[in-house]
């Protein structure tokens, strides 16, 4: 299954050709490749496509893909190069999965030996070139990295310094917090006198009457306490119920 790549960046795309003989036909090549099961295979007239697509872009769009065209005289290969990819490690790749093809297509095609020594020599030099770093110059990347892994190793530490701190003064913050939340409950916590004397005059500016649900909102203070000490003030003659 193709996976999907989720960048908008075209990849680079090269490829090669090799002159072969078809000394079968083109629609057994088509028939043989049908049997690989990662391969989608398109006949043309003159021409049968197959491709390998290894991921697509989000545009649904091949971004990792090889295609390889076999025709009578010729097979043309092209394939693309992801940008995190070297170049020449590609090609070795893909050459590697050419050659495994044309094991598949068995006697389909006749190719001259010194096609596929010269495609084998370009293919080592190339290697030979990637590979042969020299010493100074793969010690300049080592000291690069090691740079470059101190300064992360610095950082990482200053930044767990900083959250240390930031944890600390957090926890301040949430007991100071705690402690006014506490002194704000205690200020809404009227005593027995007051919340009398409340009472009183809410039932005086409402032309003696009180709605018990209205003022427990307006005091915040449980309906039942409201209750408790309006039947307080009645039993002490303070208040008259209405008959």
């Amino acid at each position: 299954m193709a996976e999907e790549k989720k960048t908008s960046e075209t990849p680079h795309v090269d490829g090669f050709k090799i002159f072969a003989k078809l000394t079968s036909s083109l629609k057994d090549v088509d028939s043989k490749l049908r049997t690989i099961s990662f391969m989608d295979v398109v006949s043309e007239k003159n021409c049968v496509n197959a491709a390998y697509i290894e991921s697509r872009d989000i545009e649904k769009n091949p971004y990792i893909f090889a295609l390889f065209k076999f025709r009578n005289d010729n097979i043309e290969v092209m394939y693309s190069i992801p940008i995190n990819v070297a170049p020449k490690k590609r090609k070795l790749d893909i050459v590697r999965n050419f050659l495994n093809l044309l094991t598949t297509l068995g006697s389909a095609y006749s190719i001259e030996p010194t096609a596929i020594y010269q495609l084998l020599d370009v293919m080592l030099k190339e290697m030979n070139d990637f590979v042969s770093l020299d010493y100074n110059k793969l010690y300049v990347n080592y000291d690069n990295l090691k740079k470059d892994y101190e300064d992360i190793s610095r950082r990482f530490k200053r930044i767990q310094q900083e959250s240390s701190t930031l944890n600390r003064q957090n926890y301040e913050l949430k007991t100071k917090n705690d402690e006014l939340s506490l002194r704000l409950r205690q200020l809404e916590t009227m005593s027995d006198e007051t919340l009398k004397e409340k009472l009183q005059e809410w039932i005086f500016e409402h032309t003696n009457e009180i709605n018990i649900s209205d003022f427990s909102k307006f005091y915040k203070v449980p309906e039942t306490r409201t209750e408790e000490m309006l039947n307080a003030l009645v039993k002490e003659g303070h208040v008259q119920p209405i008959q």
